[in-house]
């Protein structure tokens, strides 16, 4: 009797880890239709404006991000990539790649008001506070724009090993790039555009989406062509943990109430790494997504993220979304 009573005992308890380890998973809690048949990248979750800041096509379409509607579309914005928001000056930042230019818009009336020449293709974007800089990512130009938030002005152009992709900072007057066709992490000063160090990611390929860790100091590239996520030292260069992840990622973001670091993949998953400790990590979800979810923003307020997606298909080597398939992902908890 005593073997059954400490058997039933066992069964609950598991029971009970079992339902926890289910509220703590992220789910995708619904989805958020736009209009418009053409492709996309980048999306930002902007906390400060309350705005969802999503790339399509040739436009940027905003939504609020408490009632998740749209409330203004920003045209003229061919090859458009990336935005970052500079409230402090009430403008916000689009990359158009197509033109080698960045376009600035107003946040308030969401209206363009100037543009500015880049060099060649400028793909991520990011604003640096410490700084007051707008910073643009060059993919054909291999170099960094460094403009002045404020006045719109170039102040500089930074060349690059390589084909840069996403970009953080941390926040003290260092910036850290993707280096996508070397491999690599470039660190350059925000002010003097020195570059500091370049570190390889072996054993990771081809990175794209970077997150960062600012209370431990810790870098998470996703790493497309070899699937994984690197964990790197910021101040140091060196490589931490190395986990697996799902095919086609372009996006990862830290949550640092979770201690978590989300990677979108294009394949439809999203792989979930946690951070036990500034040197331990282990993969703890995979969440199916929507095949083409690749690029991934959050908002802290609203403790969710969110991913761009549409039903695509490959013509003529070119990709293609179906009518009517574009949409907004929402995960949670």
């Amino acid at each position: 009797m005593k073997k059954i009573h400490f058997l039933l005992i066992l069964l609950g308890f598991s029971a009970i880890q079992l339902v926890q380890a289910q509220k703590n998973d992220y789910k995708v809690l619904k989805t958020i239709a736009l209009e418009g048949d053409a492709g996309w990248d980048y999306l930002v979750a902007d906390d400060a404006t309350a705005r969802l800041y999503v790339s399509h096509g040739t436009m940027v379409q905003v939504l609020d991000i408490k009632t998740e509607k749209l409330i203004a579309t920003i045209s003229g914005t061919p090859g458009v990539h990336g935005i970052a928001i500079a409230k402090e000056f009430g403008k916000g930042f689009i990359t158009a790649g197509r033109i080698d230019s960045v376009v600035v818009f107003d946040l308030a009336t969401f209206q363009v008001t100037a543009k500015i020449k880049t060099d060649k293709n400028p793909d991520a974007i990011l604003y640096d506070p410490f700084s007051k800089r707008i910073f643009t990512f060059n993919g054909r130009g291999s170099s960094v724009t460094a403009i002045d938030a404020k006045t719109n002005e170039v102040v500089g152009t930074l060349p690059v090993s390589g084909k840069p992709e996403a970009a953080v900072s941390d926040g003290k007057g260092k910036i850290f790039v993707n280096i996508e066709d070397k491999s690599t992490i470039c660190k350059f000063d925000a002010k003097t555009l020195e570059i500091e160090a370049e570190w390889p990611l072996d054993p990771g390929k081809e990175p794209s989406g970077l997150a960062i860790d600012l209370k431990t100091n810790r870098l998470f590239s996703a790493c497309g062509d070899s699937k994984t996520i690197v964990v790197m030292d910021c101040v140091s260069g060196k490589i931490i943990s190395s986990l697996p992840m799902g095919d086609g990622c372009d996006g990862i973001v830290f949550i640092k109430g979770d201690q978590n670091a989300l990677a979108s993949c294009g394949e439809g998953l999203l792989t979930v790494v946690h951070q036990k400790s500034p040197k331990e990590y282990n993969v703890i979800q995979t969440l199916p997504t929507r095949k083409s979810a690749r690029t991934i923003t959050y908002s802290e307020k609203e403790k969710k993220a969110y991913m761009s997606s549409a039903d695509v298909s490959i013509e003529n080597g070119h990709r293609k979304a179906a009518p009517g398939s574009f949409q907004v992902l929402v995960v949670g908890k």
